[in-house]
């Protein structure tokens, strides 16, 4: 979901061996609702590692049932927001993994190219707190292993892709103008990473939500227009090669005000 609503997972290594011996606690799966504001179309084939989750037997087909996004971050494991698996899709109760399903490699959300990947099972961070959304994270396993290709690396505490003024790619299918106006390919649009002080600054707390440095990031654009939206939840945020962040929540789409609020990866670990 998305601002102050949620759009729509060393460290991070630590997070993905820790998923293998249930570290997460299993959730009742449902979806969220964060689209690239101010983007411009992108290639699975450019950007291999972004995923779309889908689910046919709840969206029959629309969409090819993507809610959010995700990214491939070990052969068998895709990051996504935990607020992606909640309780209910759009009003509806949400049974079990079976009907989850990772569509990779595809630009097109209705296309035939990539692959479609079930998913065995999939955790939300033991300590995520909804009312927070902190750490916004959950770790899907995939029923069959995508190419070590497809894997991005991902960054660290004090990597130079977190200092202020870094500029930053974000990725999605969601909502391109924040007027639900969903894309059917993928889009990306290029934002700056902003300071922890420019992030508490917009948001400080109450209805707006309250930016948690520990656990959280954020960026946009100075001048507004570049964003993530809804449908985009879940989604990579990509700063020098390395991933730094996941679509979380934010106070509108691609206002100058209200930068999007990213899970900090680097902190996942100690989540």
């Amino acid at each position: 979901m998305r601002r102050p609503i949620v759009r729509a997972l060393i460290m991070a290594s630590a997070l993905i061996a820790a998923a293998a011996v249930a570290p997460f606690t299993s959730p009742p799966l449902a979806a969220a609702d964060s689209v690239v504001i101010g983007g411009y179309p992108a290639k699975a084939a450019d950007s291999p590692w972004v995923v779309a989750l889908s689910s046919r037997d709840r969206f029959g087909g629309t969409r090819a049932g993507q809610f959010c996004g995700g990214v491939v971050v070990s052969p068998t494991k895709v990051m996504t927001a935990a607020h992606c698996l909640s309780r209910t899709v759009l009003g509806v109760a949400v049974r079990d993994v079976r009907d989850l399903a990772v569509l990779a490699g595809r630009t097109q959300l209705l296309g035939a190219g990539g692959r479609e990947i079930r998913v065995s099972d999939a955790r939300v961070a033991p300590t995520y707190n909804s009312q927070t959304n902190s750490p916004d994270v959950a770790v899907l396993t995939l029923a069959e292993a995508l190419p070590a290709s497809q894997v991005i690396p991902l960054a660290g505490v004090g990597d130079p892709a977190y200092e202020p003024g870094t500029s930053a790619t974000v990725y999605g299918w969601g909502d391109t103008t924040g007027n639900a106006s969903y894309a059917f390919s993928l889009r990306a649009a290029r934002v700056t990473v902003l300071s922890d002080a420019v992030c508490g600054q917009a948001y400080p707390g109450g209805l707006g939500g309250k930016y948690l440095k520990s656990t959280m990031l954020c960026a946009g654009d100075p001048q507004g227009g570049r964003d993530a939206c809804q449908g985009d939840s879940g989604g990579p945020l990509v700063a020098r090669g390395r991933l730094i962040g996941l679509v979380s929540w934010g106070g509108g789409c691609g206002r100058a005000d209200s930068p999007g609020v990213y899970t900090r990866i680097s902190a996942v670990g100690r989540s």
